[in-house]
């Protein structure tokens, strides 16, 4: 199929951008790598009136430090960030979770704005900003916020983003130099969406975890904080008996829904066990 029809803009500032959105009052849609927009609109899932393209726009594509924090234009390609060395160094968990996005093609015309902005239960970014903590930067009609990856994702495809804001910049605290981390997937082929996947991010105090952050994709309708099974490792520690505790507070957070690639329970299973592996990665052999 084609898409309905629609008109065309590619403007050359963030506020030229916020201007054409408001004249179609909400009934325009932002384009960015276009890996999931053009298909919804090819399909007819998503008919716009308008499409507003982001990517003639300077200086939304950069990698920066600034003290303890990672800055990310929203335009930034997933390609650049799965070699950067900024993103190496300072953050490894969201190098580890690019490798399973999709395919070199998707990776290269992808961003990292864009993949929040569509908010996929299934995507490994929104996954990595929860387990982070991390925060995105809209701009609108009234200004800038910043909007926590807590409050950020409501429901599938779904943010709190208003209806003429943008998403100009992500940010990530820098992982501790100590940190350990891992992300488990699975799915049926490699880059196909994830039925599920946890990331954790663990940082250890001796025989303790000093601090636990996991979060998941593809079993529920957003990526959730599994802060059960995150308190269950910082009060017990990493041995055998609190990881598989820790899996089942994962299992039991998640409300995931039954379809083609699998039922609730069966999701419900997969992120237990999907738990587990990735606390064993994170702290590695012997440990």
């Amino acid at each position: 199929m084609k898409p309905a029809k629609f008109e065309y803009h590619a403007p050359a500032s963030v506020d030229e951008a916020l201007a054409m959105l408001g004249r179609y009052d909400g009934e325009a849609r932002v384009l960015a790598g276009g890996q999931s927009l053009v298909p919804m609109m090819n399909f007819r899932l998503a008919t716009p009136k308008a499409i507003v393209d982001l990517n003639r726009i300077p200086g939304l594509g950069y990698i920066e430090e600034e003290g303890p924090v990672v800055r990310i234009g929203a335009m930034t390609r997933q390609r650049q960030l799965e070699f950067d060395p900024l993103v190496a160094a300072k953050l490894p968990l969201l190098r580890a979770a690019l490798r399973w996005v999709g395919h070199l093609p998707t990776r290269s015309r992808g961003t990292i704005g864009g993949s929040l902005a569509h908010a996929d239960p299934s995507a490994e970014i929104p996954m990595v900003l929860q387990t982070l903590e991390g925060e995105v930067v809209a701009r609108g009609p009234q200004g800038e916020r910043r909007i926590p990856a807590q409050e950020l994702f409501q429901a599938a495809l779904t943010t709190s983003l208003a209806p003429l804001e943008i998403i100009t910049e992500v940010r990530f605290p820098s992982m501790p130099a100590r940190a350990a981390h891992a992300v488990e997937e699975f799915a049926r082929r490699k880059g196909d969406f994830a039925i599920a996947a946890v990331a954790v991010m663990l940082l250890r105090d001796g025989g303790r975890c000093a601090k636990a952050r996991l979060a998941t994709a593809g079993v529920g309708p957003t990526s959730i904080r599994l802060r059960d099974a995150e308190a269950v490792l910082e009060q017990k520690g990493l041995g055998e008996e609190a990881i598989a505790e820790a899996a089942d507070k994962a299992k039991a957070a998640v409300d995931p829904v039954s379809d083609l690639n699998g039922s609730a329970e069966y999701r419900r299973h997969l992120t237990g066990v999907l738990t587990s592996r990735a606390i064993l990665k994170a702290i590695g052999p012997g440990a």
